[in-house]
């Protein structure tokens, strides 16, 4: 009777290595559980740049505006009866739009 408990004794030490410190143990799992968290967050924000990117393609399928203000702010687009001004400081002129205080 000795002899079987002291095996089931062993037996059940060496699952309980196992279970805490071997391969697929807990503490693998909880690393998993970690990677999944963060691996999800990722997609999250993933999933809003494309919904962002998609709303930029269907208004540039639909209208000419979003393809306009596109050119004016990236290409410089200038209309046929507009003027442009470009303002240009010196190296003895300070900024004027600063609000000192």
């Amino acid at each position: 009777m000795r002899l079987l408990i002291g095996i089931l004794l062993i037996l059940f030490c060496l699952l309980q290595y196992r279970l805490w410190f071997g391969q697929y143990s807990v503490t693998d799992y909880l690393q998993r559980l970690d990677e999944i968290a963060t691996q999800r967050a990722s997609n999250q924000e993933l999933q809003k740049r494309n919904r962002m990117l998609l709303a930029d393609v269907t208004d540039l399928q639909q209208g000419l505006e979003a393809i306009e203000e596109r050119a004016r702010n990236e290409l410089g687009l200038i209309g046929e009866h507009e003027v442009f001004f470009r303002i240009v400081q010196t190296e003895g002129q300070q900024d004027t739009t600063k609000v000192k205080p």
